[in-house]
């Protein structure tokens, strides 16, 4: 996509309307859809509460009300779930629109982003520092090392939008690829200045070591971005139809609790499997995206004596009203 190319509000307009455009679903009655031709998935996503829907779902049995064993894998970064997703190592993964985005644009992979995850809230994304660190603002940046958890991702936009709004040039930082998990050890041995983390991972690290919050990326051109959303290659949606009826029905199930049930999103969290579930200190005080939901009922109409899903699906995020849009191409 050449985003190291493009700066400020065009970046940001360009993705955000790829993003929007990349796919979605039409509402419809999951129960009209059939039997599921898979019932054992391996679904990859990133654990952070930008996939609260999926793991409230997860948590809540709704998987297993439609007849799916969902076996949840933790990945680092959006990168390496769609190479695995490609090699058909993962059924579905959850991840950021960028990254799809890019590896539909550079031909790494075809594929349908069937469902919408997440947009982002004030606090779920931010960078941060340590009390004792030399870097108080974003200017002290400059030079610095930062750390994201993969290259040109989300991180990395949402990042290089805020810097060139405060009229500091991306480029005048380097960007460092470092797994989530690992950003707080980073961070205390000094070898970055600043890291880019998503929530459970601040709140735990301000927890665990008094991290500070130096920038909320929910600001300016990128408040209330759409961060997540989940995805099967064409292929793959083709063969499983029904599988992919039945799961995005409980999916959208568990996006409608964990927008409007706290409680939900803080269970779910405290339960993934370990190191990844948060404690329930961390899951009290963590930022949340809100969550959206088709336009109807949940499920993934098929196409009336095909059997095969539509060409497009219609998705209503809260405040924009229902909109038709096409799939990756």
């Amino acid at each position: 996509m050449g985003i190291r190319r493009v700066s400020g509000k065009a970046l940001l307009t360009t993705v955000v309307a790829l993003a929007l455009a990349a796919g979605c679903s039409n509402g419809g009655n999951g129960a009209n859809a059939g039997r599921p031709e898979k019932t054992v998935l391996t679904v990859a996503v990133v654990p952070a509460v930008d996939s609260a829907g999926f793991f409230v779902a997860l948590d809540r049995g709704l998987f297993k009300a439609q007849g799916l064993t969902v076996n949840f894998t933790p990945v680092t970064s959006s990168e390496d779930a769609i190479a695995s997703q490609v090699k058909g190592t993962y059924d579905i993964t959850g991840g950021n629109y960028v990254s799809y985005i890019q590896a539909q644009q550079r031909g790494q992979a075809n594929l349908d982003i069937f469902a919408e995850g997440s947009l982002m809230e004030p606090g779920t994304q931010g960078i941060y520092t340590l009390p004792d660190s030399p870097v108080r603002s974003l200017a002290d940046l400059k030079g610095q090392t930062v750390a994201i958890n993969a290259p040109d991702n989300v991180l990395f936009l949402l990042t290089a939008s805020v810097l060139a709004e405060h009229g500091i040039a991306p480029q005048s930082v380097h960007f460092a690829s470092i797994p989530l998990q690992e950003m707080p050890d980073v961070l205390s041995s000094n070898a970055v200045g600043a890291a880019v983390m998503p929530e459970p991972f601040a709140s735990g690290d301000e927890e665990a070591q008094g991290g500070v919050p130096l920038a909320d990326l929910d600001q300016g051109a990128t408040t209330s971005f759409p961060v997540e959303g989940y995805v099967v290659t064409k292929q793959w949606a083709a063969r499983y139809p029904h599988t992919l009826a039945a799961f995005y029905t409980a999916l959208e199930q568990g996006q409608r609790l964990a927008d409007v049930s706290r409680a939900a999103v803080e269970q779910a969290m405290v339960a993934m499997p370990a190191p990844f579930g948060v404690s329930a200190q961390t899951a009290a005080v963590m930022a949340l995206d809100s969550y959206p939901v088709s336009n109807g009922p949940p499920g993934y109409r098929l196409m009336p004596g095909t059997g095969r899903p539509p060409e497009c699906f219609c998705v209503n995020p809260p405040g924009t009203g229902t909109r038709s849009r096409p799939r990756l191409s």
